[in-house]
C-alpha cells in the first residue's frame, strides 16, 4: 500500500503487474475501496496484472484513504482525486475498469478529459431508476460512521454532500446528452439489481456511439467468457 498526500487529503494506492496502465475504481458505494475487488464474480486484481499495470486506489473517507468533508463535496472532488493520483504518478494515458460506483466515476473522467484515456469497462453501474431513496440509505448508513456533531462533519454537512452526490438522473454524473457524446470505447456488463438496474446499462449501451453491451456476465459458466473478452477489448484499444 502506498500513499498521495495533497493538502489534508491522503490517497491509499496499491500498484500491480506491469504493462499498458490501468486505474480500477472500485465498487463499495461511498465505501469504494480497492480490496472490495476481491469478492466480486470478476476481480481485475486476479485477471488482468499478467498483462497490464494495475492502479488500485481507495477512494477518500474509504479504505484507508482520509480527507476532510465540506458541504461542499461533490462527485468533481472525487474526480479530482483521481486525476490528481494519476498526474503524481506521470500516467499520461490509461485504461479505466470501474464497478458500481465506478460507473459515474468513469463518464465524469471521460466527459471531462477524454484525450486521457483510451477506453473504459463499465461493470454493473449505478443509476436512477425509480430507486434514488436505495442510495441515499446507503449513503446514510456510510454517514452515521464519519458523523460527529462538535468536531464535524455534522448531520447538515453530510445532509448537503449526500443531495450533492445522488440528487442526479441516470447515470448521475451525466446526462444521456453528455454519455452520447462519449467517443472512448466503453465495454458494458450489464447490471440487474435496485442499485445497479438494466435500464442504465442499456441505455448507457444506446446512447454512447463506441459502447459495447455484455448481458451475462458473471454466472460460473460464462466467467470464462466474461475474462477473455475484457482482456481482448483492453488490448485492442491499448
Amino acid at each position: 500500500m502506498e500513499f498521495y498526500k495533497k493538502g489534508q487529503t491522503s490517497i491509499s494506492y496499491e500498484r500491480e503487474g506491469d504493462g499498458y496502465p490501468i486505474l480500477l475504481l472500485a465498487p463499495g458505494g461511498m465505501r469504494s475501496a480497492n480490496n472490495f475487488w476481491n469478492n466480486m464474480p470478476w476481480n481485475p486484481r486476479e485477471k488482468l496484472q499478467d498483462q497490464f499495470a494495475l492502479i488500485g486506489m481507495d477512494q477518500r473517507n474509504a479504505g484507508t484513504s482520509t480527507a476532510p468533508i465540506t458541504k461542499d463535496d461533490n462527485w468533481d472532488t472525487y474526480k479530482e482525486d483521481q486525476l490528481s493520483l494519476l498526474n503524481h504518478l506521470q500516467v499520461e494515458k490509461c485504461h479505466l475498469v470501474g464497478m458500481c460506483i465506478g460507473g459515474p466515476f468513469i463518464a465524469n473522467l471521460l466527459k471531462t478529459y477524454p484525450e486521457r484515456f483510451q477506453s473504459a469497462v463499465m461493470l454493473q453501474p449505478v443509476g436512477i431508476d425509480q430507486n434514488r431513496q436505495a442510495f441515499y440509505d446507503m449513503f446514510d448508513d456510510w454517514a452515521e460512521e464519519i458523523i460527529n456533531q462538535e468536531s464535524g462533519p455534522t448531520t447538515e454537512t453530510m445532509t448537503k454532500f449526500k443531495h450533492n452526490m445522488w440528487d442526479g438522473e441516470f447515470l448521475i454524473t451525466a446526462t444521456e446528452q453528455e454519455v452520447s457524446s462519449i467517443k472512448n470505447p466503453l465495454l458494458i456488463l450489464m447490471g440487474d439489481d435496485l442499485y445497479h438496474p438494466q435500464s442504465t446499462s442499456r441505455k448507457i449501451a444506446e446512447l454512447a456511439p463506441n459502447a459495447t453491451l455484455i448481458e451475462k456476465w458473471k454466472s460460473p459458466e460464462v466467467l470464462e467468457g466474461t475474462n477473455t473478452a475484457i482482456i481482448d477489448f483492453l488490448n485492442r484499444h491499448s
